[in-house]
């Protein structure tokens, strides 16, 4: 309905009105789940740890998930570089421009002396693109606030490429826990303060311990809750974040299908290869290792995380989602789903994974750069 209604908001020029009076519902539904995330992810993994006798318990399923988590990772980044190398998206774009975006690239490694291409191609020295270079070689140069951004993006590239290999590990560990609690960038900062308190818990004696073990499992039965009520209006919600989403997009119709248009056969492909994941992939390694739960069951169990992640495009609002219907839905014990889902949630970008490796093949192809499969 949110989709259906931008459409007809923007065809009769009521952009405006969607996006002052219906969208700002959509922002008011992101930050309240995102506020819920932090600490409940917080208190969940907190909770979970401490309803674990041994310790040892929590190595073996923390191996386990890491495991899990890194195998499916370079399962989903092998199935992007397939259906991109296969589909080939980048060349689907028009000839002549894509040789204008050969010489801006071939431009840019020369204003930043970054020597020839690594592909040993030189479009510049090639008199069949003359033409292209001399009409349109000042459309090829970056803007003033292009360079900048650019330049701040290189180096942060450099720094983290010249850090310590062990630069991951001191990121983990905060400096400061409420500072890292206000942040939902320093998620996996939160995660690991949780696991460590969790764990020291364990280790000390029960009556010293129970009293916090209640004061936790208070708080988070307390933010499961709030996730509920907010749930209740989510239909509401996700009408208006969507119909924001498009309204903003585009002032009409044909706008919003040009966009699609431009970039279909990339969009197409990165679908393709999501949708691949989810019916294919997760089912057959779910069927592997559950035999009781049918391809039916599955997707009519997990369904309302799934279009809550669809209308939010965020792991840490839908996780609140994902562990109510993990939990309830498909019976997982919840001292199994408060350590695995946060954890998940921060470090199992699957399909980021896959995004990041189509779009970086999709981009050598529109530029002309060899990155195919039999180049590397």
């Amino acid at each position: 309905m949110g989709v259906i209604w931008a459409f007809i908001s923007s065809s009769l020029g009521w952009n405006e009105f969607t996006i002052n009076w219906i969208d700002p519902f959509g922002t008011i539904f992101i930050r309240l789940l995102k506020f819920i995330a932090v600490p409940l992810v917080l208190f969940s993994i907190i909770n979970g740890v401490a309803s674990l006798s041994d310790v040892s318990k929590l190595g073996r399923l923390g191996g386990k998930t890491l495991g899990a988590y890194m195998a499916t990772t370079f399962l989903a980044i092998g199935v992007g570089l397939l259906f991109v190398n296969v589909v080939k998206p980048g060349t689907h774009i028009d000839d002549e421009q894509r040789i204008k975006n050969r010489l801006s690239y071939e431009l840019w490694l020369q204003e930043n002396e970054m020597g020839p291409s690594q592909d040993g191609r030189s479009f510049l020295s090639d008199p069949a693109y003359a033409k292209y270079l001399t009409t349109d070689q000042e459309e090829q140069k970056l803007t003033e606030d292009q360079k900048k951004d650019l330049a701040a993006k290189m180096s942060a590239a450099k720094e983290q490429k010249e850090g310590s290999p062990l630069t991951f590990l001191v990121d983990m560990v905060p400096e400061n826990i409420l500072f890292s609690i206000s942040n939902n960038q320093l998620m996996l900062q939160v995660i690991f303060f949780a696991i460590f308190f969790g764990i020291t818990l364990v280790l000390i004696p029960k009556e010293n311990a129970a009293p916090i073990i209640s004061f936790i499992q208070g708080l988070n039965a307390a933010f499961i809750k709030m996730v509920d009520l907010v749930m209740q209006a989510a239909p509401f919600f996700v009408f208006a974040l969507l119909a924001g989403v498009i309204a903003k997009m585009a002032n009409s119709p044909a706008e919003v299908f040009d966009i699609f248009l431009g970039l279909g056969s990339y969009a197409i492909t990165l679908l393709a290869g999501l949708f691949f994941v989810i019916f294919v992939m997760y089912p057959l390694i779910l069927k592997i290792f559950v035999k009781k739960i049918t391809y039916r069951e599955f997707f009519k169990n997990i369904s309302p995380a799934q279009f809550l992640a669809f209308s939010t495009s965020s792991s840490a609002a839908t996780l609140p989602v994902t562990m109510e219907c993990v939990e309830d839905n498909m019976g997982v014990p919840k001292s199994i789903s408060s350590f695995v889902l946060p954890i998940g949630a921060t470090v199992n970008m699957d399909g980021t994974s896959l995004h990041q490796a189509v779009a970086v093949i999709f981009m050598a192809q529109l530029h002309m750069v060899d990155l195919s499969l039999v180049s590397n």
